[in-house]
């Protein structure tokens, strides 16, 4: 019966280590998310996991680019998914098809709302040069729709 409490007790305490490290202490991971970052060069779609605040995922693929180590989004700003990153800025993203489907392996970030000079307008170029016509087309809905697009980035 001794042998049974300790392999409990054991499975407990990996499950806690996994836990705090996926929602708290992720910077162990981030020195493997560096072989990782080229997966991302030649994509067009990133699934963007945020989370409730119960810690439930949520995934959803978004437009990116990419400059350097950080990856730009350009969203609504009362999009779910903002909501989501203010209550829990770590997020995981990989590649992905147009419906979600990852194409790579998932890496750890932190997702903040880009500063609103050079870093935002950056961004905004590095994305409107990246989709042409479809993010023009797309803008324009934003506008006839009233939303607010915003940049945010993520540090990988």
């Amino acid at each position: 019966m001794g042998a049974n409490w300790t392999r409990i007790a054991h499975s407990i305490q990996h499950h806690l280590i996994d836990s705090y490290s996926r929602f708290v202490n992720w910077d162990t991971k981030m020195s493997r998310n560096n072989n990782n970052i080229s997966q991302f060069s030649n994509e067009k779609y990133i699934n963007l996991e945020t989370y409730r605040r119960n810690g439930q995922p949520v995934q959803t693929p978004v437009w990116f680019v990419i400059d350097g180590r950080t990856l730009y989004i350009r969203t609504d700003i009362s999009s779910g998914k903002v909501k989501r990153a203010k209550n829990n800025p770590h997020v995981r993203i990989t590649p992905c098809n147009i419906r979600g489907q990852p194409k790579g392996k998932w890496m750890d970030g932190e997702m903040r709302m880009a500063s609103i000079t050079s870093e935002s307008e950056k961004a905004n170029q590095l994305l409107n040069q990246k989709y042409g016509l479809k993010g023009r087309i797309i803008r324009t809905f934003n506008t006839l729709r009233n939303t607010k697009p915003m940049v945010f980035s993520i540090q990988i």
